[in-house]
């Protein structure tokens, strides 16, 4: 999976993009860009989620990790044109629920 980070640096939100499959092995490249921007101020994170394949188990407890870390510093994770599989997963798993979706 190759992520796409791009930031404004006069607002405190960020974008990342992933493309490819998002599951276990890709887990923690996720979770440490998450951190990273947390870290850095920026709590409103967008998952531009367009060219994302596939997701596992593990990719959607990364989001709802990244979603609950960033609401608890005031923010939000916010979900972006989830690809037809991941947003099929994201329905079956009632996570669409959960997650702001643009």
């Amino acid at each position: 999976m190759d992520i796409i980070t791009q930031e404004n640096p006069t607002e405190t939100t960020i974008s990342l993009e992933l493309r490819g499959r998002f599951d276990a092995h890709e887990a923690d490249m996720f979770r440490a860009a998450v951190d990273q921007a947390i870290d850095n101020n920026n709590v409103q994170i967008r998952v531009d989620l367009a060219n994302v394949e596939f997701v596992d188990s593990t990719a959607l407890a990364e989001l709802v990790r990244g979603m609950k870390r960033c609401r608890e510093q005031r923010g939000d994770l916010v979900l972006v044109h989830p690809s037809d599989p991941v947003r099929v997963i994201l329905e079956l798993t009632k996570l669409d629920a959960a997650f702001d979706i643009v």
